[in-house]
């Protein structure tokens, strides 16, 4: 596909989402130069940004992040950092201790709108524009900006010379819009969490020197002046300049080394895969394996998760970890094949849960980094059956996180998943809720609706709101339009408070011949619940009660060999129902036999007969 059939692509696809009826969101095209200066570790910028007001509100200042003031002695995130009780090893003490020729730095040298100096003021990470002329509804302006920065060394996510010898990996480095949206703006100071932007339109030059090769979000349009595994350089000049393009995205990454190696592969969709890496003994086996399995990733995540729209993307070796951004992510790279495989796989579900699909990351994070485990779990079991990673496929992928999760939240360290990234008391309550209890939530409405409705809804969900901002509502809204079941109080319980679920069964006894089961409800959060009975000879039943809250219930595949049960009421604890056999001839009664069902106390979901 050439360059300008993209870009007519993608305004088809931005043009069919906005005549859609959602809520409005802000519109943004950045048209960014850079001059880069490697010896000082630091670049020039100039700034041209459009915003497009598709509010009804009246804009009289803007508002930008200008991250890189977090990575200075006393600034918001170092202080953060040193309170903590557990804090992130990458950061602890560090930023603390760094001198001034290692901090960053975002310095704005003056904004315009037509030509006029604006005001602003810079507190910490956060700089507001007063506005010469106030932004109407439906109206657009455009503010220029010249800026300088200096790259701080590698603490989080972006910066200079990481731990594997890359030279600039360049995440959050330029002055970033903040999000406007029906609740207003959203300013929250960087302290290493998430994010959230308006989507827009980048036009993003870097000139650097010409031993550099670089990787980015995006579409590189002069391949053939760069090199780097694109074509043969025929720059002569001390400097060149990097041109690249992308759009409908909501942020722009890149990094720079000057000895990267660079190999893509085009996938059968036309889509064009970019590896970008320093080449080692210690990962040449594994970087040269990855192509092939992400190939055969993408065959999997785009029919269970929806198409990816854009046409390239690019796994960076750079960062400190792993972290995503729009058709890009910054991976570390000197790793084993099963743990390059894993944090790739994570990295990339990101297009689909917050480069796609764009939640607001600081209210919401476990719509971002708890769908994504989900997913690479799913993703990574798939890849063990087509045999293309070492080590046994998993019966269920997600038993694990299920079990981790249960023994953290018994420890009483667990929050609710409504709390903000930023005020977590810990770092291990946040991953917990936002990696392991976000992934859960998928587990346990895959429980409650089934596996049909479930699938359908996450492809619903994609088909719906990528290119946009849902939030929880929205996702659960087409969760219950996929299973005609009313989940609102799953949401309430899971999302908005930490009670427990635990179901036992209570006892069994005899009543005029007949076989009763007890069960009971020993905690507040309610469910639908799964029974099997095993039979002295081997024979089995299944015994399905819908909660009354569903307000329907699940669909089974063989639905002949499950007995549907009555509903449970939630302000009762306990539950009676018959089973269709004798006393005599029952050998195990197991609750949540499947165990997908998050209960707490598995002790008392099993009863044997002693025969």
């Amino acid at each position: 596909m050439n360059f300008l059939k993209i870009i007519f692509f993608f305004h088809l696809i931005l043009n069919s989402v906005y005549a859609q009826s959602y809520r409005w969101q802000q519109s943004v095209e950045y048209d960014m130069e850079i001059d880069f200066d490697v010896s000082k570790n630091q670049f020039d910028g100039i700034q041209k940004l459009k915003l497009i007001n598709n509010s009804p509100d009246t804009l009289s200042s803007l508002f930008y992040h200008l991250y890189y003031n977090a990575f200075q002695p006393g600034s918001d995130m170092d202080i953060r950092s040193r309170q903590l009780p557990d804090p992130d090893p990458r950061v602890g003490s560090r930023i603390s201790k760094l001198s001034k020729n290692e901090i960053g730095f975002t310095e704005i040298k003056c904004a315009k709108q037509n030509s006029k100096k604006l005001l602003y003021k810079i507190q910490g990470t956060i700089l507001e524009i007063e506005l010469t002329s106030p932004l109407l509804p439906n109206d657009s302006t455009i503010i220029e900006m010249e800026f300088l920065s200096q790259v701080p060394i590698m603490i989080r996510r972006s910066g200079r010379n990481n731990k594997e010898g890359i030279e600039y990996s360049m995440a959050q480095w330029y002055p970033k819009l903040c999000n406007y949206d029906e609740h207003g703006w959203h300013t929250p100071p960087y302290v290493a969490r998430e994010f959230y932007a308006p989507w827009g339109d980048f036009k993003v030059n870097i000139t650097i020197d010409s031993k550099y090769c670089l990787g980015a979000t995006g579409v590189l349009t002069n391949a053939s002046e760069v090199g780097c595994g694109y074509s043969e350089s025929t720059s002569l000049k001390n400097k060149k300049t990097w041109k690249f393009i992308a759009l409908n995205v909501h942020d722009f990454v890149w990094a720079a080394d000057p000895d990267y190696k660079h190999h893509i592969l085009q996938l059968k969709s036309g889509c064009n895969l970019h590896f970008i890496y320093q080449e080692q003994e210690n990962n040449k086996e594994a970087w040269s394996k990855l192509p092939s399995i992400i190939a055969k990733a993408f065959e999997f995540i785009e029919t269970n998760y929806g198409p990816y729209p854009y046409s390239d993307y690019s796994f960076i070796q750079g960062g400190d970890g792993g972290m995503e951004y729009p058709m890009a992510t910054l991976i570390t790279g000197n790793r084993p094949l099963n743990s390059l495989v894993g944090v790739s796989i994570h990295e990339l579900m990101h297009s689909w849960y917050q480069m796609l699909l764009a939640s607001n990351e600081s209210l919401y994070p476990w719509m971002d980094e708890g769908f994504a485990s989900y997913a690479e779990e799913e993703v990574i079991n798939y890849l063990r059956q087509e045999q293309m990673l070492p080590g046994a496929p998993e019966e269920d992928p997600h038993a694990e996180t299920l079990k981790n999760f249960i023994k953290f939240s018994t420890d009483g360290n667990e929050e609710a998943l409504c709390t903000h990234a930023d005020h977590f008391s810990s770092n291990t309550a946040y991953g917990n809720a936002s990696y392991s209890k976000g992934a859960i939530c998928l587990v346990q409405l895959k429980y409650i609706i089934g596996e049909d409705a479930f699938r359908k809804g996450m492809l619903d969900y994609y088909w719906k709101w990528r290119f946009r901002h849902p939030n929880p509502n929205d996702f659960f809204r087409i969760m219950e339009h996929a299973s005609n079941m009313e989940l609102d109080w799953f949401k309430e319980y899971f999302v908005h408070s930490t009670k427990q679920i635990d179901y036992g069964i209570d006892s069994i006894f005899v009543v005029n011949g007949k076989t009763i089961c007890r069960l009971k409800n020993h905690n507040l959060f309610p469910m639908p619940v799964e029974i099997k009975v095993t039979l002295n000879n081997g024979a089995t039943k299944d015994y399905y009660i819908p909660l009354n809250l569903m307000l329907g219930k699940k669909y089974f595949p063989k639905q002949d060999k499950v007995y549907v049960l009555p509903v449970w009421s939630w302000v009762n604890p306990f539950y009676e129902f018959e089973i269709q056999d004798d006393i005599s001839k029952l050998n195990i009664i197991q609750l949540n036999p499947d165990k997908q069902m998050l209960d707490i106390n598995p002790t008392n979901d099993f009863l044997k007969f002693n025969k």
